[in-house]
């Protein structure tokens, strides 16, 4: 029979749904039952299953059954009462349906009685098809393995509150398929990556997460106290000084995958803790650098979808092709066709503020110039990059890490890719002379100080006396996994793509 809070006549408070499981779970016991027993070992899963099916029916007809097979997972809707039943078991493949019948049970028919939807059984038997064409599993003998004491979101509607799939993830995996193909999708994108890189001759590393000094990025650090050491530490903003010391110590190409921490707000593009894989190689500059990033997206969503060519994110824009090459954009005149500013006309704030306000783009009190460049960009510049492009050649004043390009005066050799109309990548000719590195560590410190803004790039000296040893000329790039995740998979939200993600009290 339907436990009590499969009823829908009228809503039933969740003190007496566990109440009402919590007797199920005492009468399991005075029966002798273990509902939280310590082992059972399955030997296939529902897709599995399924598959096992077509093979003895193409061997031996319509009618014919598989050997016994053993399936474990939850109990997700159950149909049918009397003398036989249905039961939908999901499992980390998906879902299969058993049936189960007095005759062939016995006694462990009775079992029905004290289950509820949300526990966990294990189940053996051959797989069939149903009348209806439904492959399912003969029920021969029925385990309980875990008796759920909370009831599952509601059977009818469904986890849809957005707050509540986030805080309890493990309900939204339970509940939405979507969710758990997504998890599912990232982890290979992850692991398409690492292929990419190793097949390159890269060496996946691992560098601090806590540090003494938070560079390497404009970005507001989180902050922490050692104890024993009574120091102050602070959460790792980038990996990308720990990485240039190791090309410093010999290493000619490292990458890692790594978590990064920045001290700022949530959107749908943004959360304060978030996943990058970083590379750096000696002997290479940013045009290699394109070269592997354009190849290593496409390769992933290549090995991922199986092609190359992603939903959009927006309804009703074109899927977006990331076959490679991308366009190389020059970063000047795109601001230029897009905005209508020259930056290199306008190079003090007071300029560039007044071209700002003529085309109603809002000016940040008290920003520096890079600062109101970026918003020009963000502005008018990255919404019309949906087809992925690289942004190339940027001003020296918003690159502090990077090397400056030959022949053009206050222009580095950096890019950053879009797609999609959002950043996904950041990535140099990376700065190797230590007297200019020097020099413009001191500026941003100087900008910090005057601006009051303490997402300015830090002087890390540590790094300066590896630069000063001698770095090889190194091309580097910074790509978030959570942005490529939410390309590949097509969602508009990164909290989509990050299991954990932070939210509001």
């Amino acid at each position: 029979m339907p436990g009590p809070e499969e009823s829908i006549d009228q809503p039933v408070s969740e003190a007496r749904l566990i109440q009402a499981r919590m007797d199920k779970l005492e009468r399991l016991r005075e029966r002798g039952v273990d509902p939280y027993p310590a082992r059972f070992k399955p030997t296939s899963n529902s897709v599995a299953a399924r598959a096992a099916l077509d093979v003895v029916e193409s061997e031996q007809g319509e009618g014919a059954m598989s050997e016994a097979l053993i399936l474990a997972g939850r109990m997700m809707a159950r149909r049918g009462m009397g003398k036989a039943a249905f039961i939908d078991l999901k499992d980390s493949a998906g879902t299969i349906q058993l049936h189960l019948r007095q005759d062939v049970l016995g006694e462990q028919y009775e079992l029905l009685e004290d289950l509820d939807l949300g526990d966990i059984i294990g189940a053996e038997g051959p797989v069939f098809r149903t009348r209806r064409g439904e492959p399912s599993i003969e029920v021969h003998s029925l385990t309980v393995l875990t008796k759920a004491i909370r009831p599952l979101p509601d059977k009818w509607a469904g986890l849809t509150d957005i707050e509540k799939r986030f805080r309890q993830r493990y309900l939204d995996l339970i509940s939405n398929d979507r969710s758990m193909e997504i998890a599912r999708m990232r982890a290979t994108i992850v692991a398409s990556m690492r292929s990419f890189m190793h097949g390159r001759g890269f060496i996946e590393v691992e560098t601090p997460m806590l540090v003494s000094v938070p560079a390497g990025a404009a970005a507001r650090p989180f902050g922490t106290h050692h104890n024993a050491l009574d120091r102050d530490l602070y959460l790792r903003i980038a990996t990308e000084l720990h990485l240039k010391k190791l090309i410093v110590g010999g290493f000619d190409k490292v990458f890692e995958v790594g978590r990064i921490f920045r001290n700022e707000g949530f959107d749908l593009d943004h959360n304060p803790e978030f996943t990058t894989i970083e590379s750096y190689e000696a002997y290479a500059d940013y045009h290699d650098v394109m070269e592997m990033v354009e190849q290593m997206v496409s390769t992933i969503a290549r090995e991922v979808t199986g092609s190359m060519i992603v939903p959009a994110a927006e309804e009703g824009e074109d899927p977006i092709n990331l076959t490679p090459p991308w366009p190389r954009l020059d970063l000047r005149e795109e601001v230029k066709i897009r905005s209508g500013i020259d930056f290199l006309q306008c190079k003090d704030v007071e300029s560039l503020s007044e071209a700002m306000r003529e085309r109603n783009i809002h000016v940040e009190p008290g920003a520096n110039w890079g600062r109101l460049l970026d918003k020009v960009i963000s502005d008018h510049v990255e919404p019309n990059l949906i087809q992925p492009a690289f942004l190339v050649d940027y001003p020296i004043e918003m690159s502090p890490l990077a090397k400056r390009k030959p022949g053009f005066d206050g222009i580095v050799e950096r890019f950053e890719g879009f797609v999609g109309g959002h950043e996904l990548c950041n990535a140099f000719t990376e700065l190797n002379d230590p007297v200019d590195q020097r020099e413009r560590f001191e500026e941003q410190e100087r900008l910090r100080r005057a601006h009051d803004d303490d997402e300015m790039d830090r002087l890390d000296e540590d790094f300066l006396v590896a630069v000063e040893h001698g770095m090889p000329p190194t091309g580097g790039v910074g790509l978030g996994i959570d942005r490529l995740a939410m390309l590949i998979t097509g969602e508009r939200s990164i909290r989509e793509v990050i299991l954990y993600p932070q939210l509001r009290d």
